[in-house]
């Protein structure tokens, strides 16, 4: 089996202690194959901000495909946002802005939503879908193929439509026709999971909520997701859980399974 944790917008600098220990805590329990950053890894991308994000993934000692956020560029200094716009991301998780890992049963493909000259709003260009749908149509049979994102592809309140990706529907077409399984995503700190309709085959998007950040939504805990595809599983069954943090015993515990059945040949 492949487990997949994802932990999104963290946004280190406004991070809480206890949710973080938590978090580990959750990381060795779960014994994930694979993390995952889907964005605003930090606050304000100041260097110790992205140092303690950096500690924490050394920390759970798994493999990281880490994309940016909006907060993961800085905001006050201009010329560092207009000119080395992921000099501090790239100093800690690498020089590749859109990752790619590949395992026997895993795919999963970064894509890096974020543009230097936009506050908040993300999105994806003609070249990037392209270069995703190859990656996807090259994939192996047995594979889960997961595209990251850092806006959301879909969402389910009315308030969040401006915060959708631009170009999501050119890209969602695209993805789903050569092969995509999933879209994760974060962005709004909401998870859920929402089956995408009107496409070529089955696609969902997964949400995840703000992991360890003081910036929850009203009434929405710090959340991660994690995910399971295998041989634990259902045949041809994806588990995908919601992990909140529940204050009153200090740990993270599993609030909702969503059952996601990928279409196979």
């Amino acid at each position: 089996m492949s487990v997949l944790l994802q932990i999104s917008d963290p946004h280190f600098g406004t991070e809480q202690l206890p949710v973080v220990e938590a978090l580990v805590a959750l990381a060795r329990q779960q014994q994930p194959d694979l993390l995952v950053l889907s964005g605003d890894i930090t606050q304000r991308a100041r260097p110790a901000q992205f140092r303690a994000a950096r500690a924490l993934v050394d920390r759970l000692g798994v493999p990281v495909l880490a994309v940016p956020g909006n907060h993961d560029i800085p905001l006050f200094d201009l010329w560092t946002r207009l000119r080395q716009p992921y000099a501090r991301h790239m100093a800690a998780f690498g020089s590749d802005l859109e990752p790619v890992y590949s395992s026997p049963h895993l795919l999963v493909v970064g894509v890096n939503t974020t543009r230097a000259w936009r506050h908040k709003h993300g999105e994806v260009s003609g070249h990037q879908i392209d270069r995703v749908a190859r990656l996807l149509e090259g994939a192996g049979a047995a594979q889960l193929r997961v595209v990251v994102v850092h806006q959301p592809v879909a969402v389910t309140l009315a308030e969040d439509v401006p915060n959708r990706l631009r170009g999501h529907a050119a890209a969602l077409q695209r993805w789903a026709a050569a092969g995509a399984d999933l879209v994760m995503g974060g962005h709004i700190h909401l998870p859920y999971v929402m089956a995408l309709d009107g496409l070529a085959r089955p696609l969902w998007a997964v949400q995840a909520g703000t992991a360890v950040s003081s910036r929850v939504r009203k009434g929405v805990p710090n959340s991660v997701n994690l995910l399971r595809w295998g041989v634990d599983s259902l045949p041809g069954c994806c588990f995908v859980e919601q992990w909140d943090f529940l204050a009153a015993h200090q740990t993270f515990v599993c609030a909702k399974v969503t059952e996601v059945r990928p279409a196979r040949a």
